[in-house]
Order: structure tokens, then sequence, then C-alpha cells
């Protein structure tokens, strides 16, 4: 089966951050970087050209498809900033009940602006996201 399509590189993240568009974009990426190494713990990875990765687990599925995927992260897309809960945000209502202004997917937050969220809300919804991992794969710092 296949693996990950997404591989972490060995780019900087500085001159990554240096790349994003628009500028607030990019401030609040800057942001986020020191801000999921000081929640997790982890040294922060470029996963594929644009996701900011922290900490990495090893996934087998039933169907035997198997690879390394982030454990959290985020990107600073121009269209939103995409935030990476894995496995997903199901069981997280109660805390996104107090996040603030956000948008849903299947293992993706998305956040116009840091300024729209409660950080302290997204410490905690990192924390769980991580706790619920932890409980299904084995997750290391990279």
């Amino acid at each position: 089966m296949a693996a990950n399509k997404t591989q972490p590189e060995m780019t900087d993240q500085s001159a990554f951050l240096a790349t994003v568009v628009p500028e607030p974009r990019r401030r609040d990426g800057e942001r986020l970087l020191g801000f999921f190494q000081e929640v997790t713990g982890f040294e922060p990875v470029i996963w594929g050209s644009s996701v900011v990765g922290y900490g990495r687990y090893h996934y087998v599925y039933d169907s035997g498809r198997e690879g390394d995927f982030l454990a959290t992260g985020f990107s600073p897309r121009r269209s939103a900033l995409s935030i990476y809960i894995m496995p997903g945000y199901q069981d997280y209502g109660h805390i996104l009940a107090r996040l603030g202004k956000h948008k849903l997917g299947r293992s993706c937050l998305y956040v116009n602006k840091l300024d729209d969220i409660d950080m302290e809300v997204l410490a905690d919804l990192i924390r769980a996201g991580l706790a619920d991992l932890s409980s299904r794969w084995t997750v290391e710092p990279r």
C-alpha cells in the first residue's frame, strides 16, 4: 500500500515563513511557530512544501496502508490558517465552543486570524489532540 505523500523536509522554518503572504498571515505563522513548540515541546519540521509539523506518529491501518505523519501543526495558507490536530476534532466540541471564530474540516481547523481565537483554548485543543493521538499511536518528537 502507498504511504503518505506528504513527507518531512529539511527546509528552514523561518525561511519558509518569510515567503508567506499576505503579511498578517506571515505574522500569525511566526507567532504559531513558537506557540506550537512551547505547547508540544517538539521541534518544528516542514512537511511537504507548506506545513509546519510538530512530532510524528507511525500509523498502520487495517487495510495495510502505513506511514508516518505529523502529530500536530499548522499551515499559514493564503485563505486561512490551517491548524492540524490528528486524528480530528470530532470529540472536541466542548473545547471548540470556547475557541472563538473558526471553521472545521476533517482533521483541520481553519482560522482567519489568531486575534479571532483564544490562544489558551487552542493550547488546550492541541494538548487534547496529542493525548488522543497518543492513545492510538506512538507519538515521537521528530
